[in-house]
């Protein structure tokens, strides 16, 4: 079986395409976890750390869908013909998709080959202005 190269990434960094859409990284399947693993960012006491922590790995495990998910993931990365790339996104990269080294974990205990690549986990966190404050210290992503 092929190697499975897995990559995670935030959508707050990336570029955009000319009608201002975020051009995620090229993958077999693109998950976009933003509305679906709690942000273990909102946790004042894990704020600044990132997804390779015990701390937040643990967050973002015990979100209600997330092991449905890494096991969805698992399975479909398992098929003999599956994927070669399969990116997770999050807003900034640093906490939720980074955690994909527990789907890396995964796979390699059922024998797979894998490579894990993280575009944005040592950018520093996003500030995205709320609505109307222009202040640039809105909700942290």
């Amino acid at each position: 079986m092929h190697p499975i190269h897995l990559i995670s990434f935030g959508y707050l960094h990336l570029p955009t395409s000319p009608d201002d859409s975020p051009v995620p990284p090229t993958a077999d399947r693109i998950e976009d976890v933003r509305d679906r693993l709690r942000d273990p960012a909102a946790a004042r006491d894990i704020l600044n750390l990132d997804g390779f922590n015990p701390r937040v790995q643990d967050v973002v495990l015990n979100t209600p869908g997330a092991r449905e998910l890494l096991a969805n993931l698992a399975d479909y990365a398992s098929l003999p013909a599956g994927p070669r790339r399969i990116a997770i996104g999050c807003a900034g990269g640093r906490h939720r998709a980074s955690g994909l080294k527990l789907l890396a974990r995964e796979l390699r205990a059922r024998g797979r080959q894998v490579d894990v690549e993280h575009l944005h986990v040592h950018l520093p966190r996003v500030l995205k202005a709320t609505a109307g404050t222009g202040t640039g210290t809105g909700a942290s992503a």
